[in-house]
């Protein structure tokens, strides 16, 4: 029998990930997954480990007002409020799409340029300013935070086993950075899966994922590995045109609650 296995939740985009027993869904995917971001002051653009390899030390909780508490080592707590409707609205760049979010404030400002080193800025993305999903996958009106292009990702658990039997070491789920983990399937199951339920809510297969860089980097140290391990041997077996696969971007239809330990039917 398939079952969800884990749950996982980055409330800042490229920041440590939470593990879950439960939660909730709403549009844009697990509630308060990448609701949060930091953008380059100057330019808005956005942050993330693959140049600024610190942030995988980067604590983010997400609370259930929306807010955020930050921290990280050698560095006090912050706590930041999610902001409020007239909240000013910076202009942001995230891969292609531009769009204007509001602003943590000076406070939350100050506090993450502090941590990266340079003039920095924290913004969040209500419901009603996000993306549309990357074009040609889905259905034209999903919508994604700011997640890379879609609002979850799913991996096996076999196929990590799979992969970390040919990298030759054990490797880290959170190192793939997934939503969901599903165990009970054979390796690279998921490759084949176009929907799948669990428990009440329904759920849409629509791309692989494509792998970069930050797979490299050692999710507890913040350590990128010298051997390019294991971008080097997913390159090997699992590449297509637009690179080395490993797990499939979800879109869920509907909302509902998601538990691990709930059995998961592949639909089709």
């Amino acid at each position: 029998m398939l079952r969800l296995s884990a749950l996982y939740r980055y409330p800042l985009k490229s920041g440590k990930g939470e593990i879950l027993q439960q939660v909730s869904l709403d549009k844009l995917g697990l509630d308060g997954d990448r609701r949060w971001m930091l953008v380059d002051e100057a330019s808005g653009r956005f942050l993330t480990q693959r140049a600024v390899a610190q942030m995988s030390q980067l604590s983010a909780l997400w609370n259930a007002q929306g807010g955020l508490t930050l921290s990280a080592p050698g560095h006090t707590p912050i706590d930041i409020a999610l902001p409020a409707n007239d909240a000013e609205l910076r202009g942001v760049t995230i891969w292609r799409d531009t769009l204007r979010v509001p602003d943590a404030g000076d406070e939350a400002g100050a506090w993450v340029s502090r941590f990266i080193g340079k003039p920095t800025r924290l913004v969040q993305v209500p419901v009603d300013r996000a993306r549309t999903t990357q074009a040609g996958y889905g259905k034209d009106d999903d919508q994604v935070a700011f997640a890379d292009g879609f609002p979850l990702l799913l991996i096996g658990q076999a196929s990590l086993e799979d992969l970390s039997q040919k990298v030759g070491r054990s490797l880290e789920m959170l190192r793939f950075r997934p939503n969901l983990v599903i165990e009970g399937s054979e390796a690279y199951a998921e490759d084949g899966w176009k929907r799948i339920r669990i428990g009440d809510v329904e759920f849409r297969v629509v791309k692989p994922c494509s792998r970069c860089i930050l797979t490299t980097i050692d999710p507890q140290t913040g350590e990128r590995s010298d051997d390019r391990e294991p971008l080097a041997t997913l390159q090997k077996y699992r590449a297509q045109e637009d690179g080395a696969m490993f797990g499939q971007n979800l879109v869920n239809d509907g909302n509902g609650q998601l538990e691990v330990g709930m059995p998961v039917t592949i639909l089709e």
